[in-house]
């Protein structure tokens, strides 16, 4: 008996994701995050650096010191991923990985005077892009979207 006769003799056809009824709402979540890095990348572009850039440039921004694995961590990356970027960003001078006083096998991570500039630019279009679509939102909508994806992000880390 072929699977099309099984399913003919009573068995329900295999479920898909689009049979679910929050399909919808994830397809949703994942099309605001293409189209954002698509928009929030052709925005940074003429900066010369890429989203990837970008993130790893605001984190040290945020956490100056940071080291190389805690940045892989916070960025969800590999040390693979970590080993192009990096050294690309160092040899254009936007971020120095010095080693750390008290462990030198840890590398820690500063921006540059040049790398700050470029951040701060940067920052800025984030900022003005990150308002612009929120926008739509109002604060107590975008709050609701905030801690609803908060619970989604502690699901899947289980």
């Amino acid at each position: 008996m072929n699977k099309k006769q099984e399913r003919a003799a009573g068995e329900a056809p295999p479920l898909r994701p689009w049979d679910l009824p929050r399909f919808r709402n994830w397809l949703a979540v994942a099309r605001v995050h293409q189209l954002w890095k698509k928009v929030f990348g052709e925005a940074i572009a003429p900066l010369g650096i890429q989203v990837a850039h970008y993130d790893v440039l605001a984190n040290i921004a945020h956490v100056p010191g940071l080291t190389q694995q805690a940045l892989a961590e916070k960025l969800l990356v590999g040390r693979s991923a970590m080993s192009m970027l990096l050294p690309e960003l160092e040899r254009r001078g936007l971020i120095e990985r010095r080693p750390d006083e008290t462990d030198r096998r840890v590398r820690r991570l500063w921006l540059t005077p040049q790398g700050t500039k470029l951040t701060d630019e940067a920052m800025a279009i984030h900022v003005a892009r990150l308002e612009a679509m929120m926008e739509v939102l109002s604060d107590t909508e975008c709050d609701a979207v905030g801690e609803m994806m908060r619970r989604i992000a502690t699901a899947l880390a289980r």
